[in-house]
Parts: C-alpha cells; structure tokens; sequence
C-alpha cells in the first residue's frame, strides 16, 4: 500500500515533512498541499490575524522541488467549502491558472484536488494533462454521485463515511475501473460520521480568515464533536467512525492503489506516516487521527494493541445500525485504559 500525505509548513523546532517522505520514500506516492493563504479545508497555511510568514512561500517552493526530486507526486489542493463571492469568477479562475501555471515552473505538479465544479473544469479546460480529482468534502459516495460529475473529474476521494462498507467500496471501484477513473480514500480522519455540523464547520474553516477578524461567541465551538466528546457517553462514537487502523490498511490493497492520510494539522506527521508504513501502532488511537481528540478522552486512551483479533470483519460486515448493536460498546470496555 502507498500513501499521500498532507504539507505543513514546520516550525523551527519541528522536523521538516521532507525528512519523513525521505525516510519512507518507498511508500510515499503523492504529497498534497494547499498555496500559501488561499482558502482550503484547512486553516490558511502562511497568514493568521494579520501576521504574515514572509518566508513561507520560499520554504514551501524549496520542499516541493525536494520532493519532487524524490519522485514524490504533487497535488494542490483547492478545497475549500466555499469560495464566497468569487465562487464563480473570472477572478478566482485567472486565480487558480496562474498559481497552476507558476507551481508548474517551481516543481512541477501532477494534480489538482478540488471541491468546486467551477474550479475543475478550468484545470481541464487550460491544463489537460493535470489529474483533477473530487475532494473528500464533497461527500461522493454513490455510483450515480460520480456519474454527475464524470466529464469534470479523472478521479474521487470517496465520502470516507464509507471506508467500512466493502460491499459500496466493491461497487464504486468496479464503475471507476470499467470508466477509466481513480478511487481514493482517507484512512485517518477524526471527524465524526455523518456529522450534522459538517457544512457549517467546513464553511467557517474556509472564511477563516474573516472569522478570525471578528470577535468570537466565547461558548461557540466551531467542530460539534469536541462538546459532544465532554459527555463520555457519546465515546462510543468514536470506534464507530470512519477511520482504519494501521493493522487493516491491507485489506483495502484490492481497491486502493494510495491512501491518503491527514497530516496538515497533525502535531506529529512522523508518528502517523510510520504508523501507517509500517502497518502497526501500539499507543493511543486517537493520536493518529486528525481530529485527534486525545485531550477530550484524557486521562483515559483508546490502547490499539487492545482491539478484539474480529475488529474488522465485524465493523465491516455490519449494517451500521449502531443503534441497534452493542458490540462496539463492549470493544470500548476492552481498548479504553486509563493513562
């Protein structure tokens, strides 16, 4: 299995992601990253409340020309849930041509990931030979949602709701193989399924900074899952989402040729990109997520080496009527110790 793994701009006393990448080269496909402070599904990577990284670009040109040297494939991210009132401008399309056409001269890229229709049909339109893939956000998840989007799209990150149902997964990758299009999946998110306040928190993300203007609701919390983890009887959610263990990454080598991994936020990008290359983790689950909500669940851990040997053969043949079910509840006894 090879992986994509998300850019961040380190720190002085953070290890640069060129340095993981280069230690699991082997295994690394693709990193994908966002430019500079443009909108995407993360908070902006060189600008906050009016500070500036002036280095930032420099530094980011100088990576992606290392990886590239490594054979590494590049994908630039527009995935912002929204793009306000340049949704479908001109503006936002001379925007997107001209980052494209001045990364093409910097490194070189292999690929577009977006959100936006708009913004996909303009990267096929002035850069042919660039994959265009629908982000994750977009939630496709559905034969009938990739058909509507065939002529604009070479490839899908699937709605990762359903990285455990292998039934839907069989079906989506067999209508992607006989049309000639991709299939990928993210392996690591934190999010909770299906969460109600998704739309919201993803359109707030992408006006973030906007939103960092204005003065705040002190009892407002943007992401719905870091309240609804205080009451510890909602932690059984947690083992019912939608990420995949290290230990089962395996099983999904049938379907997926890369698996992307959330790390443009991660506190510890290493920790996860070795968790995942190397197919095991002993330590706490939630540190491999992003979200990680580790500090939610303290002083208690989710323990990875605890989970029962039948873990992915029941999570993965169930109906996902967890309202119905208890045996997550009772893993939940089992992997949750206290620190």
């Amino acid at each position: 299995m090879k992986f994509a793994v998300g850019y961040q701009l380190p720190e002085e006393d953070e290890e640069p992601l060129v340095d993981i990448v280069r230690d699991f080269r082997p295994q690394i496909d693709e990193v994908y990253f966002p430019w500079l402070d443009m909108p995407s599904g993360r908070s902006p990577m060189t600008a906050a409340n009016g500070l500036v990284d002036w280095e930032g670009q420099h530094r980011l040109e100088q990576d992606l020309a290392a990886f590239k040297e490594m054979g590494v494939k590049l994908d630039l991210l527009f995935n912002a849930a929204c793009y306000g009132r340049y949704g479908v401008s001109r503006y936002l399309a001379n925007l997107v041509c001209s980052t494209i056409a001045h990364l093409q001269e910097v490194a070189g890229l292999d690929g577009v990931t977006t959100t936006s229709p708009m913004i996909a049909n303009t990267v096929k339109e002035n850069f042919p030979d660039l994959e265009v893939r629908a982000s994750v956000n977009m939630r496709i998840g559905t034969v009938k949602g990739m058909q509507y989007m065939s002529d604009r799209f070479d490839s899908f990150s699937m709605q990762r709701e359903y990285n455990r149902d292998l039934e839907r997964i069989a079906e989506l990758k067999g209508w992607c193989d006989s049309h000639g299009k991709g299939l990928y999946m993210l392996a690591n998110s934190g999010c909770l399924n299906f969460c109600s306040a998704q739309t919201f928190h993803d359109n707030l993300v992408a006006h973030e900074s906007e939103v960092s203007e204005m003065v705040s609701m002190s009892d407002m919390r943007p992401a719905h899952c870091w309240d609804y983890y205080r009451d510890t009887d909602n932690w059984v959610t947690f083992l019912q989402n939608s990420w995949v263990r290290p230990e089962d990454v395996s099983h999904y080598e049938a379907q997926f040729s890369v698996l992307k991994l959330a790390t443009r936020m991660h506190a510890n990008p290493r920790q996860v990109v070795e968790a995942y290359c190397t197919g095991q983790f002993d330590g706490n689950l939630l540190d491999l997520l992003e979200p990680g909500h580790g500090p939610v669940f303290a002083p208690y851990v989710i323990d990875n080496s605890r989970f029962p040997p039948d873990w992915f053969h029941r999570t993965t043949s169930c109906d996902k009527g967890c309202h119905r079910c208890d045996y997550c509840a009772s893993v939940l006894k089992e992997v949750l110790v206290e620190a």
